[in-house]
């Protein structure tokens, strides 16, 4: 229904007259005459049902066509908003016989996603690509406008890819005019967007509406419909039609405290009944479809007696668009109406017509067979499953879990309905991040499944929430270790469930950081039949002792590296970054952890996007992107935060702690270690320990604490030794020599060095090769200077440029004791660049001290107010007045995260670690300006 100012019982001839909507109609012709200029762009309509969202959106339609424009449209359903890029195919149908002009990898993308043809699902981005180079394409010929009803009707898939193609039109001959209703979710990305909200009719707008489509309507009516409508132009329309005889109706017929909700429902129920019971049932049919496919709905009318949808049409509930080979409903309350209006075996009767028709559409077919299936049904369930599975390679995980739990519904034994949830529990997790329904989810698998020999899904699911929620990790290693030796066959490499559960069970191996945690997992691995997953091999040996990695096993993680180009699964990218976060090869994963982290923000898989960010960071880290790495940290939290995943959180925290030692802000990083420690020590997580060592020795080493730093170096590792199952050893292997040199424990050093000559640690990566010449040379009484030196050099090595740095300054600080002062110069000149750079304070302040050692004068001017450059001093100063981040960002046209920077390389410069301080330390400090 709209608001158009024909009579009322008469359609409209030629173009459409709105009432009281003049400022929006013209908001439409100038962005029709944008789209045929070339100009494309977005333009969302947004007010409350009925306000007449969907008749502007008939009107621009009808403006597009004067203007020469294509239209591509689609509307959103509610019965088809579980159905992965269902709108989408209904978007693009009409350009399908124009896709074989796309590119090969485009072509391949949207034949998937549209179930054309099957394969490996692919990224979003692509398909967004995909379409907007078919829309391209569909737009040589005349500008091109997209009208889309509903947006938050629309599927998951098809609303995310949209909202990326909505972004990407700009020079483009092609718009895209969508409407929805205010403040409904949505998955359709409207940040940022151009959106005019559709207000109500004001009072003589509306006046003018009523009279001009019931023009005998007596004025008490008249009035007391006006208040009751509040404007709304359905409303206007509608509730009218159920008062019956208009000039004889009283004004109590409308009392004002009836929702108008109830007055819309009972007009659209009174007009539906009163259709023929055979227009009924097909109406009903095409309400239950959402795909407003014509052609179905003639099928379906072919097999009943009657009127088709004459009467439907004549009553102005449906319309049918013979060009574009849709039935279009007047308004989507109409179908809710229809279907509100059934009987539960009417629906299940129409959804089984509906699936006798669709054996051609699997995904479709079986959706529609759940829905029709009333006693529970193992081929039923059975079929739901797989299409859950499918959609899972097609990236659409919260639709797999819809489709799980519907399919365990209709379980009809116990242990087929405990699976299905504990599947659902453990996707629900990992994908929509609510860890509080996992529980939920698990208790109705074990009450439909009781006692031992559960599914191994259960199992599972139950470590995943022990593991994630509580950081429980013996009793979650304890679960799942116990579940596969139940296990028939433990050795079926190609049983999914055990798959799973195994990488689950290394994610608690490493938490968990001990030795004898290990053997269980890598006996199971090591006797997969015919061969154990390769990622999973790869895995199992990178993460848990990449210090006695052999050479071949180094070059399948290569390899495996080189594939994701390939790959559009979050959890295959996060697995193999994860594969090789100790072997320094980040870096060569940043564009897929990328990928994962989009997914994840577009409402993919929440714990994926988390750890892509906190490998990010870490790289970011190491490579010397250091408020790069604080931005991917901050976001990390936030979701950890958000989601309750309290484990997933420490390896941000420790990127965080390490950004905080290295620049130094002591108080922030040991105080991060000391909330490690005791979250760890009860729950026996010896990475978390690990990492609280790891914090505390690069803070005791940036202040020259060097007892502090052996000590909690060793604490890693013991020096002499590469401890097994202790991958972290390798990222504090060069605190450990250089803690041991400066406290005299020489042979210690030494004997470390040999240790990681003996494992072959310089082959792992370039950076450990530098490192492990460094201490070599800082230990051995006769070192291969020349090697080290050369090693410095080497194109790629500044790569590291706080590892470099620090090597320089060891290695110069040996010189300097082996009276080799213009060497010693040399590097420590270069230590001290690099570390002002970073902001790493503390060791800039080291390597100086070391200069002036050799007799250069270095200037004192350090710390304090004189040592900010100008614009420091400015932030400071408007900081220590009480200016938020914003109001400084403003005044000096920099980025609050810029003046946030700033203010994180001031603190350690004025000897403060917070903002509160920031006066006190200005007043101590004069300008000597």
């Amino acid at each position: 229904m709209d608001g158009r100012s024909t009579r009322h019982g008469q359609e409209a001839a030629g173009p459409i007259t709105l009432v009281g909507r003049e400022a929006e109609i013209r908001r439409l012709h100038g962005f029709v005459d944008q789209i045929a200029l070339g100009a494309g762009s977005t333009l969302l309509l947004s007010g409350e049902a009925g306000v007449g969202k969907t008749a502007l959106l008939e009107q621009a339609a009808a403006i597009a066509d004067d203007a020469g424009v294509r239209l591509l449209r689609a509307v959103g359903s509610q019965y088809e908003a579980d159905i992965s890029f269902a709108a989408l195919h209904q978007l693009l149908h009409p350009c399908l016989a124009e896709l074989h002009r796309l590119n090969a990898l485009h072509v391949r993308a949207l034949n998937v996603v549209l179930a054309l043809d099957q394969g490996a699902p692919p990224a979003q981005l692509l398909v967004a690509g995909a379409v907007l180079a078919l829309l391209q394409q569909a737009a040589k010929e005349r500008p091109l406008m997209l009208i889309i009803d509903d947006l938050p009707w629309l599927d998951r898939a098809s609303a995310l890819v949209l909202g990326m193609v909505a972004r990407r039109l700009t020079g483009l001959p092609v718009g895209l005019l969508a409407a929805c209703r205010t403040d409904e979710p949505t998955f359709f990305d409207q940040g940022g967007l151009p959106v005019t909200i559709v207000e109500p009719l004001s009072q003589r707008a509306a006046a003018e509406l009523l009279a001009d489509r019931f023009p005998v309507m007596t004025p008490r009516v008249r009035r007391r419909l006006l208040e009751a409508a509040r404007g709304n132009p359905l409303a206007l329309l509608e509730l009218p039609v159920s008062l019956g005889d208009l000039a004889r109706t009283v004004a109590g017929t409308l009392p004002p405290t009836l929702p108008l909700g109830r007055r819309l429902q009972a007009a659209f129920a009174s007009r539906v009944q009163a259709l023929p019971p055979s227009t009924y049932d097909l109406l009903l049919r095409a309400a239950l479809d959402g795909t407003d496919d014509l052609r179905l709905i003639r099928e379906l009318a072919g097999d009943h007696d009657g009127e088709g949808l004459d009467p439907a049409e004549r009553a102005g509930l449906v319309r049918t668009e013979e060009s574009t080979g849709r039935l279009r409903f007047r308004h989507p309350l109409i179908r809710s109406a229809v279907v509100e209006l059934s009987t539960v075996r009417q629906r299940r009767r129409a959804h089984a017509e509906l699936a006798a028709h669709l054996t051609d559409q699997p995904e479709r077919h079986a959706w529609h067979l759940a829905e029709a299936t009333e006693q529970p049904d193992e081929k039923v369930a059975a079929l739901l499953q797989e299409v859950a599975h499918a959609n899972l390679r097609r990236g659409d995980s919260v639709g797999a879990v819809t489709q799980l739990l519907r399919a365990a519904e209709l379980s009809p034994s116990g242990k087929g309905r405990s699976g299905r949830l504990a599947e659902a529990a453990y996707l629900g997790s990992i994908v929509t991040g609510d860890l509080q329904d996992a529980p939920r989810l698990l208790a109705q698998a074990r009450r439909a499944h009781p006692g031992p020999g559960g599914p191994l899904s259960a199992a599972v699911a139950g470590a995943y929430h022990l593991l994630h929620a509580d950081g429980d990790i013996d009793a979650a290693h304890r679960l799942l270790t116990t579940a596969i030796g139940e296990l028939d066959d433990p050795r079926d490499a190609h049983d999914k469930v055990l798959i799973e559960a195994l990488y689950t069970l290394l994610m608690i191996c490493f938490f968990g950081g001990r030795g004898e945690l290990w053997p269980p997992l890598r006996t199971t691995v090591d006797h997969l039949t015919p061969r154990p997953p390769e990622l999973l091999a790869i895995l199992s040996h990178t993460f848990s002792d990449p210090a006695r990695l052999t050479p071949g096993m180094l070059a399948r993680a290569d390899a495996s590296i080189a594939e994701l180009r390939h790959h559009v699964s979050p959890a295959r990218i996060l697995r193999t970054g994860i594969a090789v976060t100790y072997l320094d090869r980040l870096s060569h994963c940043r564009e897929p952890l990328q990928r994962a982290i989009q997914h994840g923000r577009e409402g993919g898989a929440i714990t994926s996007a988390i750890e892509a960010l906190f490998l990010l960071a870490q790289d970011a880290f190491h490579t010397g992107r250091w408020d790069e790495a604080r931005h991917h940290v901050d976001e990390g939290l936030r979701l950890c935060d958000a989601h309750g995943y309290h484990l997933l959180a420490w390896p941000g925290r420790l990127t965080a702690a390490l950004l905080a030692a290295a620049r130094g802000d002591t108080r922030a990083a040991i105080g991060t270690a000391r909330a490690m420690d005791a979250w760890a020590a009860p729950r026996r997580a010896g990475i978390v320990s690990a990492y609280a060592a790891h914090i505390r020795a690069l803070s005791a080493l940036g202040q020259g604490d060097f007892e502090a730093a052996f000590h909690n170096a060793a604490a890693i590792s013991p020096p002499g030794a590469l401890a097994p199952y202790a991958p972290h050893a390798l990222w504090v292997f060069h605190d450990l020599v250089e803690a041991a040199i400066h406290t005299g424990r020489s042979a210690d050093a030494a004997a470390h060095v040999a240790a990681a000559r003996q494992s072959h640690l310089h082959r792992l990566s370039p950076r450990l090769r530098l490192v492990v010449l460094a201490c070599a040379a800082i230990t051995d009484p006769h070192p291969d200077t020349a090697a080290l030196e050369q090693a410095i050099i080497e194109p790629g090595n500044d790569r590291w440029p706080f590892d470099l740095a620090r090597l320089r300054l060891a290695y110069g600080s040996h010189l300097r004791r082996l009276k080799r002062t213009t060497d010693a110069r040399h590097q420590l000149t270069a230590a001290t660049e690099i570390f002002h750079r970073l902001g790493a304070t503390p060791w800039a302040a080291r390597a100086d001290r070391e200069l002036r050692a050799t007799g250069i004068t270095v200037s004192t001017t350090g710390t304090g107010l004189a040592s900010l450059t100008p614009q420091q001093r400015q932030i400071a100063l408007l900081a220590a007045a009480g200016h938020t981040n914003k109001e400084i960002a403003a005044r000096l046209f920099l980025s609050p995260r810029t003046v946030s920077t700033h203010l994180y390389q001031v603190f350690p410069k004025l000897g403060i670690t917070s903002r509160a301080a920031l006066r006190d330390a200005l007043a101590d400090n004069p300008d000597p300006e």
